[in-house]
């Protein structure tokens, strides 16, 4: 982000520069087209509803991965070799 002097107002090019940068992290199917000011709050909408969703499949992930671990041999090449991932 762009350093700023004296804690000044944010450009409409420093925003627009934020939208795009935003944007490209977010997945094809999210991104919105345009650069207004409403659409960047469509975007941040976007954005958040998007981190939610990835929050879920990290969660149910995570669910996942202990139910294989509990129904694995904890000595077992593959238990070492999930260890190993997580570490």
């Amino acid at each position: 982000m762009s350093s700023r002097r004296g804690g000044g107002r944010i450009t409409d090019e420093e925003i627009n520069e934020l939208i795009s940068k935003l944007q490209a992290l977010l997945p094809e199917s999210s991104r919105s087209r345009g650069t207004s000011r409403s659409s960047a709050s469509k975007l941040l909408k976007e954005t958040c509803s998007y981190i939610k969703s990835l929050h879920r499949e990290v969660d149910d992930l995570s669910d996942r991965l202990s139910e294989l671990m509990s129904t694995m041999d904890n000595n077992s090449p593959q238990a070492e070799i999930i260890r190993s991932l997580l570490r």
